[in-house]
This record gives C-alpha cells, sequence and structure tokens, in this order.
C-alpha cells in the first residue's frame, strides 16, 4: 500500500476510533493508551500524526462533529427544492429523532455532549465548536429570512431568537432524554416543537 494512503487511513482510524470513545465515555475519561489499545497502534505509529488528545479533539470536531452537524440540519436546508420554510423546518427538527438509534437516543448528542464537558474548561475547543453551531444557526437565520420574504414566516418573528431557540430546544430534549430514557419525552418535544414552527408561520 502507498505509504501516503497508509498513513491517511491510520490518521482516519484514529479519529474515527477516538470519536467513538468520546462519545461513548467522555472526552475525560478517554486516555491516549486507551486509544491506543482500541486501535492496535504502536506508540510511535500513534505518535507519528497525533501528538497529544487536545489535537485528536480538535479533529474530531473538524471532521467528524461538523459533517454530523452539516449532514443532518444544515444540508437539508440548503438543497430545499420543494417543501415551504415551515414545512421544511418541521423535517430537520422532527426526522432526525424519529431516525436515531437506540445508542445515540441513549447516548445524546455527540456535539452537546463535548459542549458541555469540555467547551468552556478547554480553551482550545471553544472556537471550533462555536464554528460548528454558528454554521447549523446562519444557515436556520437564512431560512428563517427566506421564509419572511415569501410570507410564510411572519414578519416580525427575530430570525435569530427562533434559529436559537429551535437548537436549544432540540439539543436540550436530546440532553434530558440521557437521564429519562423514554420515547416519551421526545414525543413530547415533536409536539411542542411542531407547535413553535406553526405560531411563527
Amino acid at each position: 500500500m502507498d505509504q501516503k494512503l497508509k498513513s491517511q487511513e491510520t490518521k482516519r482510524l484514529i479519529i474515527e476510533t477516538s470519536f467513538d470513545m468520546f462519545y461513548l465515555n467522555g472526552y475525560n475519561n478517554t486516555s491516549i493508551p486507551d486509544i491506543m489499545k482500541k486501535t492496535n497502534l504502536t506508540k510511535g505509529a500513534f505518535y507519528h500524526h497525533f501528538k497529544n488528545k487536545l489535537e485528536i479533539g480538535k479533529k474530531v470536531i473538524e471532521d467528524i462533529l461538523s459533517i454530523r452537524i452539516y449532514n443532518g440540519f444544515i444540508k437539508p436546508l440548503k438543497e430545499n427544492k420543494s417543501k415551504s420554510v415551515s414545512d421544511l423546518l418541521v423535517y430537520v427538527f422532527t426526522e432526525r429523532i424519529a431516525n436515531f438509534t437506540e445508542k445515540e437516543k441513549a447516548l445524546g448528542c455527540p456535539a452537546n455532549n463535548m459542549i458541555n464537558e469540555i467547551g468552556c474548561s478547554v480553551h482550545d475547543f471553544r472556537e471550533p465548536l462555536r464554528k460548528l453551531m454558528d454554521g447549523w444557526k446562519d444557515a436556520l437565520i437564512d431560512v428563517i429570512d427566506l421564509g419572511k420574504k415569501n410570507n410564510e414566516i411572519k414578519k416580525e418573528v427575530d430570525s435569530n431568537a427562533a434559529a436559537t431557540y429551535l437548537i436549544c430546544s432540540f439539543e436540550g430534549a436530546r440532553g434530558i432524554r440521557k437521564i429519562y430514557n423514554d420515547d416519551a419525552l421526545f414525543s413530547n418535544y415533536l409536539e411542542a416543537v411542531k407547535e413553535y414552527i406553526k405560531s411563527i408561520s
């Protein structure tokens, strides 16, 4: 195998394995020896790609969490060609929940978990995590503004506030679901978010 390709695959293995371990155990409870053991990499092979866990954490945010947010929430907003804005918002904030695996239900949102665990305590993570959330919010604001322009969303709606509410309520529901382990909480959230979107339409 080409050495450059092999190096890229090894780096990808470290990032993906680290993501899985951070998601399951938390960032603070995952050590570099844990990652090395899980990936079956020698110390030399590991440190050839990353000098510390901080570097890995930033790559997890940039290469995995940002893509999950983009594919799940931003891409549907940007690529919509047929749905009204209100229907699109309902779709984006209900479709994801409807298709969560049992693991995703139990463990919550990996991005929000990282924000809650280390978003403020590790300064180097604050900026990439904010960038991730800002991208999501900006895409929502653009869609809500479009809805106002097309008379699908009430003119008096504050687009920034609405986008913030939608994101925070979604992330809050995912976080609280972890301690209840009860899908009824998601059902209640889904009804509430539909009513909110209806109220601004």
